[in-house]
């Protein structure tokens, strides 16, 4: 059994290093009005996948006025001049393709995947959705209701949710727009206009603000030519100002208590102020994220819960941002256990990694998790297109998602031990504590 394990080891570091040796090829270039394009052609399968990636979120909002870049994410579907109401899905349906978008605080992110020869139906949606969409009452009226039935499902009624995504950021960022949830205020949406709505349109969803990438079976000269028409004539927008907030360091731990109705355990939660994505110690913290609580092997996994049985959940990872990153811990203690053990329980274990460091092995073990993830990612079309769109937008790098694992490789055990101790200490943090509400 274990010469089996040993063999299937060594096939699938193989496999890794077959997939990174053959480069992810890409081509790109702006249009005069700003848009940036990347094409990267595969003919493996007869289809393609389309993105427009929108360098807008919920950063971008003014305080009185958050939940705009969710709130467009529904919007823009409603259609446009030459898209009736209701029929962008239609479109995508008819031609046996698929759509969706997500929004999160620094982008907003519009999708198809489709057959190869329906590429000119997303191109088109794709610049209705940008050059004249419909920003007018009655779709205004009628996806503020969607968003409140959202916003009631998935966080209202939801346990833990509104503390994790509203109470958390408001401490972790008492300036910066990190501040306020991504979906928003819905009484901030309620008391905007029209004019607020066509405004916010009008500057972030503009040629000069977007990344249009297509990765899958085209033809190149012909998709350029298509992108030229349908593209080419939207006017380029204003300049845009992008929030320069610098939060005062954390020198004291900001403990938070919440009940929470909907909650039926308790529930504690760390949450450090990290480095922007860009960094290379955010990729350490992803590491450290893993090392304390992916698989039964983790420290949070094999002793917290396994040996003392404090926890019936115990998790950690790594929330990369554009400005910052969080680095989150959260733990549901088991029954008859108070939150204060649990707390000291977690606290051993990130201070043992503050102390001890972790082996070499351990750290190859971890990388090669990373790179399996990362095969994973790359073995859709819409894998390789969002991580293509990521690197440009956010990194001004492209050809990072093929040269991306090689930060991971250069990570030493110096720098797990170091990034612990840099970003983990008890007065950096914020400590929430959710109750059921009595």
């Amino acid at each position: 059994m274990n010469k089996i394990k040993f063999n299937l080891s060594i096939l699938f570091f193989l496999f890794v290093g077959t997939v990174f040796g053959q480069q992810i090829k890409f081509e790109e270039y702006d249009l005069p009005n700003g848009l940036h394009v990347i094409l990267s052609p595969d003919n493996t399968n007869p289809v393609v996948a389309v993105s427009v990636s929108y360098h807008v979120g919920s950063k971008n909002e003014k305080p009185n006025r958050t939940g705009f870049a969710h709130f467009f994410e529904h919007l823009l579907f409603e259609g446009s001049d030459n898209i009736k109401r209701g029929e962008f899905d239609q479109y995508i349906a008819k031609a046996g393709g698929r759509s969706n978008a997500n929004t999160q605080q620094d982008r907003t992110f519009y999708h198809e995947v489709l057959p190869s020869n329906q590429i000119g139906t997303a191109l088109w949606l794709e610049s209705e959705r940008m050059m004249h969409a419909k920003v007018e009452k009655e779709g205004i009226d009628t996806q503020r209701e969607v968003v409140k039935e959202e916003k009631r499902l998935r966080i209202d009624n939801q346990p833990y949710t509104d503390a994790i995504t509203r109470v958390l950021w408001n401490n972790l960022f008492p300036t910066h727009p990190y501040h306020w949830a991504v979906i928003g205020s819905m009484d901030d949406l309620n008391a905007s206009s029209e004019e607020d709505y066509v405004h916010f349109y009008k500057t972030y969803y503009v040629p000069n603000n977007a990344v249009l990438t297509i990765v899958g079976d085209f033809d190149i000269g012909l998709t350029k030519k298509i992108i030229n028409d349908y593209f080419a004539p939207i006017p380029k927008g204003t300049e845009i100002v992008r929030p320069n907030v610098v939060e005062k360091p954390i020198n004291q731990e900001i403990t938070v208590s919440v009940e929470d109705k909907n909650a039926q355990v308790p529930a504690l939660i760390y949450g450090y102020r990290a480095p922007k994505q860009i960094d290379k110690d955010a990729y350490v913290l992803s590491i450290i994220g893993n090392i304390l609580s992916r698989g039964e092997s983790s420290r949070f996994s094999k002793v917290i819960k396994n040996e003392k049985q404090l926890a019936l959940e115990a998790v950690s990872f790594q929330w990369n941002l554009e400005d910052y990153g969080v680095f989150l811990v959260l733990a549901l203690p088991n029954q008859g256990v108070t939150i204060d053990q649990i707390g000291a329980a977690l606290d051993e274990e990130i201070n043992a990694l503050k102390t001890n460091g972790i082996s070499q092995t351990e750290l190859e073990m971890q990388i090669h998790k990373l790179e399996k993830d990362y095969v994973d990612n790359l073995s859709t079309s819409m894998g390789v297109n969002e991580t293509l769109s990521n690197g440009n937008l956010f990194y001004h790098d492209t050809h990072l998602i093929n040269t991306e694992l090689n930060i991971y490789k250069s990570i030493t055990v110096d720098d797990v031990k170091r990034v612990t101790n840099e970003y983990l200490g008890k007065n950096q943090r914020v400590k929430l504590t959710i109750t059921p509400e009595k």
